[in-house]
């Protein structure tokens, strides 16, 4: 594998606007849903320790979890299928099997509580011994999410970019093939560690592309026509930019309606007399003539420094805080394109976690077309503690027609709670 050949692959990966460097891996969602992923991973493995899981995928909080993370841009687009009961095959066999299920769980959790590679793959080995059907490296999805470093994610299309970047034969569905396409991938992380980040989302989404033929393969040898055909091939990756453009346009639409919903919702809190706190990754975005923190807090109060789910709600991403009090007044969450599972798992996180420090006042807040989509979400069973919370479903519409007469006329929560629907 030519060191310099891989070099000038990551290099116009890196430019290129649509690639998954540019449109996932550094994309702000994208960090915001690790820690509601690792509460919905606690969730799964205290309901299988407790004998509450069911023997249903459809419902459950592992469903929750794997598609969250399944509707992430690009890389884990079908990555709830692994887990999907195939009843013909009876597979993945941790819905039928009480012991099956048990074993999964003790990996999940000695994965949850590791903290070197020796931990995480020791449970990966634990679990493959038990050569549980339909149970494989797909698994390594849910880990990536607990130890990016560590793990890298997994899917057809990472396993072909790395077959042919490194010429191996790494084959689906095998733990032993998928450990050693992880050391693979560690050794050209630390080859090019200046421009690969730590994070093995940045590999995989390398090789994912490759995988997708987005862009060829470097050649393995110092054929020189070899070499200049493949950076001839590759310079065309250029022009399929121009093709991205309009999407990739969109999406940033779709992230300056996001800034401007939440510089709407501070704007309000302050008018209403509430303290507001941006969530801690948007408090730098450009909003009107400043940022979007300015004028907010720049902590937040003592009492959730010990809250169990304090790094969720920091990420929460407006919170209305009572000056008087200290309290939370009220949670929303902006909820545009992306999914709305995290969404409502921080908003639990908040209201479970100390729930007389926190009011009724929870709200997703997302465009008008969305509202059947959340009422549907959350009356799954995963979501049954939501409804006792009296959550609500804030429209864009409503916000955008009334924020500045509530602004002028208002106090309290009162304006805001008329112009929301309780989710019931």
């Amino acid at each position: 594998m030519a060191s310099e050949a891989i070099r000038a692959l990551i290099g116009r990966w890196r430019e290129d606007p649509g690639s998954t460097y540019r449109t996932w891996f550094l994309w702000e969602e994208r960090l915001k849903n690790f820690r509601s992923i690792r509460r919905g991973l606690r969730t799964v493995i205290e309901e299988i320790a407790a004998g509450t899981f069911g023997t249903a995928y459809r419902g459950s909080s592992l469903e929750v979890v794997v598609g969250s993370i399944a509707e992430q841009r690009q890389i884990f687009r079908g990555a709830d299928h692994a887990f999907l009961w195939k009843p013909k095959l009876r597979i993945p066999d941790i819905y039928e099997s009480p012991t099956n299920q048990r074993a999964f769980g003790r990996f999940l959790d000695a994965c949850c509580c590791g903290t070197c590679a020796d931990d995480v793959l020791g449970a990966i080995r634990a679990l493959d011994e038990h050569a549980i059907k339909g149970v494989g490296p797909a698994a390594a999805n849910l880990l990536y999410f607990l130890h990016p470093t560590l793990v890298p994610p997994f899917n057809t299309a990472i396993v072909k970019g790395y077959n042919a970047v490194t010429g191996s034969r790494v084959r689906l569905g095998r733990w032993d093939d998928y450990l050693a396409m992880r050391e693979g991938m560690l050794r050209i992380t630390g080859d090019h560690h200046d421009l690969l980040s730590n994070d093995l989302g940045a590999v995989a989404g390398l090789l994912f592309d490759v995988g997708q033929d987005r862009y060829p393969p470097p050649p393995r040898d110092d054929d020189p026509d070899a070499r200049t055909s493949w950076e001839r091939d590759l310079a065309v990756v250029r022009a399929e930019a121009a093709r991205t453009a309009k999407q990739l346009a969109s999406q940033r639409d779709d992230d300056v309606t996001h800034t401007e919903v939440q510089g709407w919702l501070r704007d309000l809190g302050l008018a209403l007399g509430f303290q507001p706190w941006i969530a801690v990754n948007d408090q730098g975005r450009t909003y009107g003539d400043g940022t979007l923190g300015d004028r907010c807090l720049d902590t937040l109060p003592a009492w959730i420094a010990g809250h169990p789910g304090a790094d969720a709600v920091r990420l929460i991403d407006v919170l209305w805080i009572d000056t008087a009090t200290g309290d939370v007044a009220a949670a929303f969450e902006v909820e545009h394109t992306t999914s709305i599972y995290s969404g409502i798992v921080r908003m639990l996180d908040l209201a479970l976690g100390a729930p007389e420090r926190t009011t009724r006042g929870l709200f997703l807040v997302a465009p008008d077309r969305r509202e059947d989509e959340v009422r549907a979400q959350l009356h799954r069973p995963a979501f049954r503690r939501v409804l006792d919370l009296e959550m609500r479903f804030l429209p864009y519409g409503e916000l955008a027609r009334n924020r500045e007469a509530m602004a002028r006329f208002g106090h309290g929560l009162r304006p805001i709670e008329a112009a929301s629907r309780v989710l019931a």
